[in-house]
């Protein structure tokens, strides 16, 4: 039931490290294959979203993006192929949606940008070091802004990661060798709190990501709060409705939800009570 979260650091090394270690463990290494649910529900082609991931897309295809939705939809996809467990997720910003479930272990692998521009140029073939230079550091603003746009977050703070690995100073075995053992260990394992934890996020993501895609619940709403009691299986709906149909939309895709066991509705119509 390993699951594994791992940065996506340019020329780091953290490929080698990553299917390593997905050798070692028998656990599936997931990389791309988000990109096709998350493009279906932003509708929109895969390789948009990945040029928007990579930071090559240009002004027009950002300005078609919305933020907040590609935020949403790779939450969700995260939580969902956590919830199947033995995976390694590479990248997409895993470390940070997935760190406060106890069972899951995060990694950074890094290096310095000269070691990581020289393997760029080796693997990719560029003659030049200052071209691999201004590539690895290109990738690395773009990655910097791509996180903190959609999770808030700067990457580069150790806080956020259980592990983490120099590998100037840490050779790739070594890497795959020690995070091994600390997925091993007792305290790394998955505990009747922490699954239902996961089981909880999943499914107020699910939640959200239905009243994202409908038309009627689509619209921006700040003081809408969702909440799940994970015990009895009963979803709070509060705060406020621009009309009955946000809120009996809301609670009808509520319901539809899987692990939804009832709805409390408590959103309040602004315009039942203020009038015309």
């Amino acid at each position: 039931m390993a699951v594994i979260t791992m940065t996506r650091e340019m020329g780091s090394l953290g490929r080698d490290v990553a299917l390593g270690l997905a050798d070692r463990l028998g656990v599936e290494l997931v990389q791309h294959e988000l990109v096709e649910h998350i493009a279906e529900k932003m509708h929109m082609q895969e390789s948009s979203v990945n040029r928007f991931l990579e930071g090559k897309a240009g002004l027009l295809e950002r300005w078609g993006i919305n933020e907040n939705d590609m935020s949403l939809y790779t939450t969700e996809e995260l939580l969902a192929v956590a919830q199947r467990g033995n995976v390694l997720i590479r990248g997409w910003g895993a470390t940070y949606v997935l760190r406060d479930i106890s069972h899951v272990t995060c990694v950074r692998i890094c290096a310095p940008v000269a070691m990581r521009a020289e393997n760029v140029m080796e693997r990719v073939g560029i003659v030049h070091h200052d071209v691999a230079m201004k590539e690895v550091r290109r990738n690395d603003a773009a990655y910097a802004r791509r996180m903190q746009h959609l999770f808030h977050v700067d990457y580069r703070d150790p806080m956020l990661y259980d592990m983490v690995f120099n590998t100037e100073k840490v050779s790739v075995d070594a890497c795959i060798d020690m995070v091994s053992e600390t997925v091993a260990r007792t305290e790394n394992q998955p505990t009747p709190q922490s699954t239902s934890r996961l089981e909880e996020m999943v499914t107020l993501a699910r939640v959200r990501s239905a009243l994202r895609r409908s038309e009627i619940t689509s619209r921006p709403t700040p003081s809408l709060t969702i909440e799940l009691d994970a015990e009895s299986g009963e979803l709070l709906l509060s705060g406020v409705a621009d009309d009955q149909a946000f809120k009996d939309e809301a609670e009808r895709l509520a319901r539809e939800v899987p692990g939804i066991e009832s709805v409390r509705n408590d959103l309040i119509v602004v315009r039942s009570v203020l009038g015309p």
